[in-house]
């Protein structure tokens, strides 16, 4: 599997819509393991007052990462492999959205 990252935009009209649909995805991950593995998402305050987000999946395609998103209601048109990374401080914990 390859690494990608997937920008979608102004999904979200809120945080209670952005669970119900981080709840699903990790449904429809665990039908697609075979293809596909949820690495982390961080939510994006977009400029419209909608939620985004920036996602790192890894995947054996992307069509791979299409099908799940649109199985989750989520679009993932805009996808970029991954390259490699420089993780040069951990995520906090808790990362909390707002």
């Amino acid at each position: 599997m390859k690494l990608y990252m997937i920008r979608r935009r102004s999904i979200w009209a809120n945080e209670d819509e952005l669970a119900a649909t981080n709840k699903t995805s990790a449904e429809i991950g665990s039908e697609m393991a075979d293809r596909l593995r949820w690495i982390r998402s961080y939510a994006v305050n977009e400029a419209d007052g909608r939620i985004g987000s920036v996602c790192f999946y890894e995947a054996d395609s992307p069509d791979a990462i299409r099908e799940h998103g649109n199985r989750i209601g989520a679009p993932s048109e805009e996808i970029l492999p991954v390259g490699g990374a420089a993780v040069k401080q951990p995520d906090p914990q808790p990362v909390q959205y707002g």
